[in-house]
């Protein structure tokens, strides 16, 4: 069996709904929205010798807070059409790019008063309802052009979403920044030109710059001619850059950078310095998709790193700010796009603790969340009133290695390392995943 189908990652098999969750702790009344999560989830038989993690199901999982109470949790799958005559029922509403009818499995957010369900690579949005049940491809009132990435960033100066987006196969020879405005409209696309076809997972964005990565995660031709669904794999004679693009500017306006040779999932957050050049800070690995072909656990663990990126000298100098494993990185949203102090993490891509890392001093403060209990990607929502980064409420699955109910656990940002300030019990595992967000209902809705 691999190590993607089973233990934490394995997959559940029903659709759950519960009401009013059963909390130790008091829940912050502030917190008013859902917390929502994304990850693979396949349905019925897999082929475990040959199954990428990265290309199973979507199932989305959420939990309702209102008034210092957990009205419900539900998960649910995103409803492709391939996935929606499983179940018997009728195909989503509209068209993906591609026509590919699979159900976006790498995060989700909310934004334009829309919650939608996202992936990379060619996939178009899907949108769900407040309750997350499927509704629709959502190719943005028919103005992206293309395909749209699992890790836009939202700009809080302007309200303004920023993508960096790649489609396999069809845009073999370009990336696409895409611009979505505050209507969930696209205001501009700029295609850069790019050589062998990166796996551009994420991007980073600061005040003046759009980082694009062009790291040696390539598409490997012998893997597509053989028929693989996912023919990434790890290129060593790729050089490996770091793009500056100039918010509004042309693809003629690039600045590449030379890069370590590493690849990179997940930044933390970009800032411009005051010396002209780019800091950000990211988890990095040594290798990616080299011996281990099908997930990303493989092959080197994930170490906590800054790049100074210099547009003046074409070069990226690295600093390991922490090497224990740290993955699934966020920020204070607050400080989006500008310098950052902290940086949340979880243990790697086995998970583990929960951390906050002081970018600035290099001390690391680490939630503890038990024998064989492990959390999963933390999200800081600020607390409200305050303007300090980091005062706010830590959002972290939590589940058990047993195989046990996952839990909601809440942390005060600035006593990560005290108690729980609260422990929502959900009904059931929610699988190892990648991606989510803290949607608050001033974002999205609730509906009638």
């Amino acid at each position: 069996m691999s190590i993607y189908l089973e233990g934490p990652r394995a997959p559940v098999t029903e659709e759950v709904t519960a009401f009013d969750l059963p909390v130790t702790g008091e829940i912050p009344s502030e917190l008013e929205g859902r917390w929502l999560r994304n990850g693979p989830n396949p349905h019925g038989t897999v082929d475990s010798a040959h199954h990428h993690w990265f290309l199973g199901d979507g199932m989305v999982h959420g939990v309702r807070l209102r008034g210092g109470r957990a009205e419900w949790y539900r998960n649910r799958w995103v409803r492709g059409g391939r996935l929606a005559a499983a179940l018997g029922e009728a195909p989503p509403v509209g068209r993906s790019f591609g026509d590919r009818d699979f159900g976006p499995n790498t995060s989700v957010g909310g934004f334009a008063g829309k919650t939608w369900a996202m992936v990379e690579a060619g996939g178009t949005p899907m949108t769900l309802t407040y309750e997350l049940d499927t509704i629709d491809y959502d190719g943005f009132d028919g103005t992206l052009p293309a395909a749209f990435t699992a890790h836009p960033s939202l700009d809080p100066a302007t309200g303004d979403l920023h993508a960096v987006c790649y489609a396999y196969p069809e845009l073999p020879d370009r990336l696409q920044h895409v611009v979505v405005g505050g209507d969930g409209r696209v205001s501009s696309v700029t295609d850069i030109p790019v050589e062998g076809m990166p796996m551009v997972h994420n991007m980073s964005l600061t005040e003046r710059f759009v980082l694009l990565y062009d790291l040696p995660v390539c598409v490997d031709i012998e893997m597509a001619m053989g028929g693989s669904s996912f023919p990434f794999s790890w290129n060593p004679d790729h050089p490996a850059r770091v793009g500056l693009l100039p918010r509004g500017g042309t693809a003629d306006q690039v600045v590449w950078c030379e890069a370590p040779q590493c690849y990179v999932f997940h930044p933390v957050n970009a800032y411009d310095d005051d010396d002209g050049s780019v800091v950000v800070d990211l988890c990095r690995y040594d290798r990616m998709f080299d011996t281990d072909r099908l997930g990303p656990a493989g092959d080197s663990a994930p170490v906590l790193a800054r790049w100074v990126v210099d547009g003046t000298t074409g070069t990226v100098t690295e600093t390991i700010l922490d090497d224990r494993p740290h993955e699934f990185p966020t920020h204070d949203p607050r400080v989006a796009t500008r310098r950052h102090r902290y940086a949340y993490t979880a243990g790697g891509l086995d998970l583990g603790p929960t951390n906050r890392v002081d970018v600035y001093t290099g001390e690391v403060l680490s939630h503890d969340h038990g024998p064989g209990r492990f959390g999963a990607e933390p999200l800081l929502v600020p607390r409200d009133g305050s303007t300090d980064e980091g005062d706010g409420w830590l959002l972290v699955c939590v589940n058990d290695s047993d195989g046990g109910p996952a839990e909601l656990v809440v942390l005060d940002g600035l006593d990560i390392g005290g108690p729980p300030v609260a422990r929502i019990h959900l009904p059931r595992r929610v699988p190892d995943g990648f991606h989510g967000s803290w949607v608050p209902d001033t974002t999205v809705a609730p509906g009638p």
